[in-house]
């Protein structure tokens, strides 16, 4: 029916077709991996002003100079309005007081390590007077 010729045409069509002329690509070429470090420049914050606290008068108030003190409160502020606490109390805000200076303390010193574990150059800290510690020193 068909002729022999139309069959092995239609073959080998259908074999270029099925094969995707996989034998005719060339061999793939090897891909290179290169790791190469990038120096990322990491810019240091500013650290923030030094605490300027104003110091506070205490009063200390007992039953033996109550009347001397309301007269020198009255005199002084012009009203009667005070605050008083406990000796407990008061312990109590000292140990408090303490607990935020350790707080800060300890992370300033979290701020200066990665400060240092970041800069790049050393030779920079020299140039701009910091001594690795969080102050500046006075360059001469």
């Amino acid at each position: 029916m068909y002729s022999p010729l139309l069959r092995t045409t239609a073959l080998l069509s259908t074999i270029l077709i099925i094969s995707g002329c996989s034998l005719l690509k060339p061999q793939p070429i090897p891909v290179e991996i290169k790791t190469v470090p990038i120096q990322i420049p990491i810019t240091q914050p500013v650290l923030p002003r030094a605490i300027d606290m104003k110091e506070p008068y205490w009063y200390v108030v007992s039953e033996k100079n109550l009347e001397e003190f309301l007269e020198r409160i009255e005199k002084e502020s012009g009203t009667m309005v005070f605050f008083a606490m406990s000796p407990a109390d008061y312990e109590l805000m000292a140990y408090n007081l303490q607990e935020i200076k350790r707080y800060v303390k300890e992370l300033k010193e979290v701020v200066v390590y990665y400060k240092k574990v970041t800069t790049i150059n050393n030779a920079n800290d020299k140039n701009t007077g910091d001594d690795g510690n969080g102050t500046e020193q006075p360059n001469n």
